[in-house]
């Protein structure tokens, strides 16, 4: 028996996904009352209660819903999700699918898109793959257009320093250059005064 307590222990500090209750929300055993609480995607828990029956997440400020968030609620009723900035881009895929695999799905045509422009007011789950997949793409040639523009901007940048690089050596090599002259006349002018200096002193 000791054996089996020492190969379990170590189990006891592997982390655990719990379902947790957002905070400021109420919650029971089988009610999730997240209504109007300001929520963000990034404030929702890791899961729900698989016993949750009834779900309010009306009336927040979700732009979408993370992947995998409804997956386990087998005994789900009703999820009150209408009220919330939707951005109808690649992230809402994953809402848009539970969506579809609901069956009554006109409980859900209040679930509409607040974003991008071109998709506003469209009911999410009526939306087709093919539109959400056009504004993924339009989103990563937005992201390759800006990291050119930065490369770009770098290298120019680049390009300058380099410039002040070669600005500078060629001052330093003129100012050298000078030095080593001034430095050849002085010894010349050394040179011709040490003579004159000793025929000065044969004279005394």
């Amino acid at each position: 028996m000791s054996c089996w307590i020492l190969f379990l222990a170590p189990l006891g500090f592997l982390p655990l996904v719990t379902p947790t209750c957002p905070l400021s929300c109420q919650c029971s055993a089988n009610v999730i009352n997240c209504m109007s609480r300001e929520l963000t995607e990034g404030m929702l828990p890791a899961s729900f209660s698989p016993s949750t029956h009834i779900l309010y997440l009306n009336n927040n400020q979700l732009t979408h819903i993370p992947s995998g968030l409804l997956d386990n609620l087998k005994s789900l009723q009703l999820a009150s999700l209408w009220g919330n900035p939707w951005e109808c881009d690649c992230n809402i895929l994953y809402l848009r699918s539970w969506l579809q695999w609901q069956q009554n799905r006109t409980l859900y045509r209040n679930l509409v898109c607040a974003s991008p422009e071109h998709l506003r007011g469209r009911i999410i789950a009526y939306l087709s793959e093919d539109e959400i997949i056009a504004t993924c793409q339009f989103w990563y040639c937005n992201l390759a257009l800006i990291s050119q523009i930065c490369l770009f901007l770098f290298l120019l940048f680049q390009a300058v320093l380099l410039l002040f690089v070669i600005l500078f050596l060629h001052r330093f090599q003129r100012i050298a250059k000078e030095a080593r002259q001034t430095n050849k006349e002085i010894h010349q002018h050394v040179d011709t005064w040490a003579p004159l200096s000793e025929n000065a002193h044969d004279l005394d």
